[in-house]
């Protein structure tokens, strides 16, 4: 029977990318990206909002240095990687940590923020939306008109 582990997340970068390396001297990132959910409350007509967060690692070499050089706190991303839950030990309790892996030779990183230095972004003082904003705000209305109530 085949199986799918993959994880689509759109969202904001909590804070500026951690840089560590391996003991072989590889380089890995960890990511804190935030995703939130709004609706319009049906009795009392607020509006509300839940944020998630999620954590990242990544282990891709070439998006490693894409998101050491180019994303910043706040920046929106979309990201493609695997589930993994881990297992360790702390202070002799059992602990277990949930991430979502872009693996050596896997994922998937979009950056959606436009920049100012962006030629595609920027033509004549107009601001247009890349390529990769404008499918991020695609799935965003997708996502919206998806809720039930």
């Amino acid at each position: 029977m085949a199986s799918l582990n993959k994880i689509m997340l759109l969202g904001n970068l909590g804070n500026e990318p951690e840089i560590k390396a391996t003991k072989s001297g590889s380089e890995f990132a960890n990511l804190s990206i935030a995703t939130t959910e709004s609706w319009k409350d049906k009795n009392s007509g607020e509006k509300k909002e839940k944020t998630e967060w999620h954590r990242v690692v990544i282990f891709n070499q070439g998006l490693v240095k894409v998101v050491k050089n180019y994303c910043h706190k706040g920046d929106k991303l979309y990201i493609e990687g695997a589930i993994r839950t881990r297992k360790y030990d702390q202070d002799g309790q059992t602990k277990y940590s949930t991430e979502v892996v872009l693996g050596q030779y896997s994922g998937n990183i979009v950056m959606c923020s436009p920049k100012s230095s962006n030629s595609d972004a920027k033509v004549h003082g107009i601001d247009y939306p890349t390529k990769a904003q404008a499918q991020a705000n695609r799935m965003e209305e997708e996502l919206d008109d998806e809720i039930p109530f």
